[in-house]
């Protein structure tokens, strides 16, 4: 069973992918913020300060959820191996969960991927929540 909500799954990938978005500073580290700065990466940034605080609020089992959905989404578990997944994140956590898949290149697509996989309809989960 999953450990942790549908909807707090599509919130960190919907977060997720605002950070995809964003593209190398174009600006010399002297320049004021301005309107097109939101589409730059800058240390500290608003929406990877949010989803790093959001990651670390969740309770364990839910971490390890998370953490298993973005594993079966990768391919390293098989959806019916769920809760093994959910045992290895719980087991193998080193290191700040938020640290760990905010350090994986394609989160959004990895955890999207794990949740169809378990038979969540992602689309319909983004719509309520946007």
């Amino acid at each position: 069973m999953l450990q942790i909500r549908p909807r707090r799954v599509v919130h960190v990938i919907v977060r997720a992918r605002e950070l995809d978005a964003k593209v190398g500073r174009w600006d010399s580290p002297g320049d004021s913020e301005d309107i097109e700065t939101i589409l730059e990466m800058r240390r500290g940034d608003a929406t990877e300060r949010e989803l790093s605080a959001f990651i670390r609020a969740l309770n364990e089992d839910e971490k390890a959820g998370l953490v298993a959905v973005m594993w079966i989404g990768r391919g390293s578990f098989e959806p019916e191996e769920l809760e093994e997944a959910i045992e290895t994140a719980k087991a193998e956590a080193t290191s700040p969960t938020e640290s760990y898949l905010l350090g994986i290149p394609l989160l959004a697509d990895y955890l999207e991927e794990g949740m169809e996989k378990l038979g969540y309809d992602v689309s319909a989960l983004e719509e309520e929540f946007l």
